[in-house]
C-alpha cells in the first residue's frame, strides 16, 4: 500500500514540476507582454518563465537579456529586457521582424 502512495506521490509531484525553455528557445512574443512588467518583474521570474538566454552586464550593473520570440506573422522578433542592479525589470522592448527578415 505504500508503494502505491509513493508513486501516486511521484506521479502528481512529476505533474507540478515545469522546466523554462532552453536557452535559444524561441518562445511566443505574447508571453512577454502578459507576464513581463516593468518595475516589478524580477530576474528569477525571468529566469523560471523564460529560461536562459544572452545576456550582456554593463559596468554599472545592469543587465540586457535578449530573447527571440514568434510574432504573429510567423516571423522572430527580438524582445531586450533591461535589468537594474536589484534584478528588477525596467524596460522591455519588442523589435518586430523586419521584412528581410528570414521565416522560421
Amino acid at each position: 500500500m505504500k508503494r502505491y502512495i509513493f508513486i501516486l506521490a511521484a506521479t502528481l509531484l512529476a505533474g507540478c514540476a515545469t522546466q523554462p525553455p532552453q536557452p535559444g528557445t524561441v518562445v511566443a512574443a505574447d508571453r512577454f507582454t502578459e507576464q513581463v512588467v516593468p518595475g516589478r518583474t524580477t530576474r528569477a521570474e525571468l529566469l523560471a518563465a523564460f529560461g536562459a538566454t544572452k545576456s550582456v552586464v554593463f559596468d554599472s550593473g545592469h543587465e540586457a537579456w535578449l530573447y527571440s520570440a514568434n510574432a504573429t506573422s510567423g516571423r522572430s522578433e527580438e524582445v531586450v529586457v533591461l535589468l537594474d542592479r536589484e534584478g528588477i525589470v525596467r524596460k522591455l522592448r519588442r523589435r518586430p521582424p523586419y521584412p528581410t527578415d528570414p521565416q522560421r
